[in-house]
């Protein structure tokens, strides 16, 4: 995912990077600091909790609240991508790493309910395939307006 937002941020056509959707939806430099966040702060935090506690209660992500608060729309989107980078590599690193019945391990997600590690993969998988369509229909939609 990280080498589909290096290339989406290349495409992007002029400067545009915080350019919205006329529908609705993230921004380009949105899209990024939000992956960049949800590795960093979520998936990186429950691979490390479910494998350190037993059953840990693991709070939601609200992207849209992390979104607002750090003001992604005026952070640069060479540092976001770098962030999300390096959190992936790390969070497959660790996961790398896992071996036999510690896939088992688990940990309770707020509004989820229980998630083993062997689903954090998917659920990273899942979401990044979100991301890849939004971020595609975006570029679609910039270029159009040139």
């Amino acid at each position: 995912m990280p080498a589909v937002v290096v290339e989406a941020a290349r495409r992007l056509p002029g400067s545009v990077v915080s350019d919205r959707p006329l529908a609705g939806g993230f921004a380009m430099i949105e899209h990024v600091w939000h992956l960049a966040d949800l590795e960093a702060d979520a998936y990186e935090v429950r691979i490390r909790r479910i494998l350190e506690e037993d059953e840990p209660e693991l709070p939601t992500f609200d992207g849209d609240a992390v979104a607002a608060k750090r003001k992604y729309r005026v952070l640069r989107l060479r540092d976001g991508i770098k962030k999300f980078t390096q959190a992936r590599e790390r969070n497959l690193a660790a996961l790398s790493a896992v071996e036999g019945d510690a896939w088992q391990r688990a940990g309770v997600l707020e509004g989820l309910g229980k998630v083993t590690l062997q689903d954090i993969p998917r659920m990273m998988h899942e979401h990044d395939l979100s991301h890849r369509q939004e971020i595609e229909a975006l570029l679609k939609e910039l270029a159009g307006r040139r």
